[in-house]
């Protein structure tokens, strides 16, 4: 499928196989996307490649044509590793024309340097490696013996792939949606807003007038600079109302009403899903939104998060659990959580976790209500050996009573009890683990401060500093990953760029480290377990290192 020559690193391949050697077979009328994404043809039988050269072969997943080509068909580059675009618009585009004239939406790795691909010459490529003018293409490109039916369905697919503008983008408009959710923070969702209105305001007030599309500069049509594509940005504020069976009417409405390219930011309560699937579901990349139980799932592309929230958090539980586990003693753990809030997927995500380990966990399910309403009816001591988890909010932990016996482990959510600002008791706070899926405070230094001074200049209140510095993230992301684009506005390519360019950022925030390959929706992998290193204030200390469950 290769049209050039192209150096593939093996270990992006194996790095995709995992996910895509569960997809299903193919049926009727995807046959092409069947073979493209997940390397089964027609008859369910695994696609099968070739590199004669070296003896080596490949098949199923491994053998996919989005291991190299990327699920936009427009490739990469990167230092000597190139993979040209496969999409119909480049397969078939003639040489290139006039410099006065607008050409194909500009990707890194394209070229102009061949003839133009016919169905018969695509054909002879993905099955002898021949490209349009007759040279070989690399031995690392496989060589794929589908037959006529199979593909005549590939080669249309690559087709049907396109460089095209996106919905969302419209006479030099990147139409943004951001969504709150009903039970979303009222503090938070005003300190988000806040961030995101400036950026944007910001954003649209340099003197560039808005241009979607690079032209060439004159010298060769494929001359062309990304600072001449140049895009203002409108924000759509999309809030839910009613309850979670509701909102799925209530997005498709915004999304008819405000075709946006993506979804930025925003603020969810216990409840995210419906979100996650309908961008899923519309293919709309969902920029890092604020949500402490993000969907979790292994077969989804366009939704991204920084972290895994609260259900990373009782990972990291769980894993100092097992390691400071002794062998052959029995322990029951408590965990405590109000019904309805963050807590509750959390508990069960631990009790899963634990189980497993064959520890017996109680979950007690508190009712909606006021500050410590049922708290301490809960808080009861069951022997030497007891783990208590508190998945509360700042309220609850305020009002706890007098802590356990000293045998007993205590954790608490850092998340959802406020972080470095949890109200604490102090009987409480030299007995209490914080599982926290952050950088702690003495580490952030200046990847935070930047945030934080942005924020001061701009005269932006500071009332919930860590949704409000991951929101100026995610903005700054997107601002570079457009960039990125040039002017090939391509929502999976977008997600793409953003895989490519996520580890080599300094400004994190919060997190150490971001990253994202291929299919992985979660940038920052990991967290500690902390306490507080005094009675009073606002220090924290990690007890252990960085874990990554």
């Amino acid at each position: 499928m290769s049209t050039r020559r192209i150096v593939v690193a093996s270990l992006a391949i194996l790095s995709a196989s995992a996910f895509l050697a569960g997809a299903s077979g193919a049926t009727p009328g995807n046959v092409g996307q069947s073979i493209y994404l997940h390397g089964v043809t027609g008859s369910g039988a695994p696609l099968e490649g070739a590199r004669e050269e070296r003896g080596i072969s490949t098949q199923g997943a491994e053998a996919a044509c989005v291991n190299c080509h990327q699920r936009s068909g427009l490739g990469s580059a990167e230092g000597s590793v190139v993979i040209p675009p496969v999409t119909g618009d480049y397969l078939f585009h003639g040489h290139a024309h006039g410099g006065d004239t607008p050409v194909l939406p500009y990707v890194e790795s394209m070229h102009g340097n061949r003839e133009p691909y016919t169905t018969t010459s695509l054909a002879r490529a993905i099955r002898e490696g021949v490209d349009s003018d007759g040279r070989l293409l690399s031995h690392l490109m496989p060589r794929f013996a589908l037959d006529d039916a199979d593909m005549a369905a590939l080669i249309e697919y690559l087709k049907k792939l396109s460089v095209h503008h996106a919905p969302g983008i419209a006479d030099g408009i990147l139409n943004l949606a951001t969504i709150f959710t009903p039970d979303s923070d009222p503090v938070k969702r005003a300190g988000v807003l806040e961030v995101l209105e400036h950026f944007v305001k910001e954003k649209n007030s340099f003197p560039i007038a808005p241009s979607p599309r690079m032209w060439t500069s004159g010298k060769t049509a494929y001359a062309k600079s990304m600072y001449m594509a140049n895009l203002r940005w409108h924000l759509h504020v999309w809030q839910l109302t009613g309850p979670d069976t509701t909102w799925r009417e209530q997005l498709e409405r915004h999304l008819r009403e405000d075709p946006v390219f993506a979804v930025l930011s925003g603020l969810g309560g216990s409840n995210w899903a419906p979100i996650h699937e309908f961008c899923e579901r519309n293919e709309i990349p969902c920029l890092f939104p604020n949500v402490e139980v993000p969907v979790e799932t292994g077969d989804d592309f366009y939704s991204l998060y920084f972290s895994k929230g609260v259900l990373l958090e009782a990972e990291l539980i769980a894993k100092q659990f097992a390691a400071l586990q002794k062998k052959d003693t029995a322990v029951v753990v408590e965990q405590i959580y109000r019904s309805g809030d963050s807590g509750d997927p959390a508990a069960r995500a631990l009790a899963a976790e634990l189980e497993q380990q064959g520890v017996t966990v109680h979950n007690h399910a508190l009712a909606p209500g006021g500050a410590g309403h049922g708290l301490n009816s809960a808080l009861r001591a069951n022997g030497k050996e007891q783990v208590l988890v508190l998945w509360l909010r700042p309220a609850d932990i305020a009002a706890l009573g007098p802590p356990p016996p000293p045998e007993t482990r205590v954790y608490i959510s850092g998340l959802m009890g406020g972080l470095e600002d949890m109200p604490l008791p102090t009987a409480w706070r030299s007995r209490s683990l914080l599982a926290y899926p952050f950088d702690v405070p003495d580490r952030r230094g200046v990847r935070l401060d930047y945030a934080l001074g942005w924020f001061s200049f701009r005269h932006i209140p500071v009332v919930a500093p860590q949704v409000q510095a991951d929101t100026y993230l995610a903005c700054s992301l997107l601002s570079e990953v457009i960039k990125q684009l040039a002017d090939s506005y391509v929502r999976p390519y977008l997600i793409e760029q953003l895989q490519g360019m996520m580890e080599h950022r300094l400004m994190t925030g919060y997190y150490p480290h971001l990253a994202l390959t291929y299919h992985q929706r979660f940038a920052s992998k990991g967290g500690y377990i902390a306490r507080f290193s005094a009675n009073e204030g606002r220090r924290l200390i990690a007890d252990g290192g960085w874990i990554v469950p």
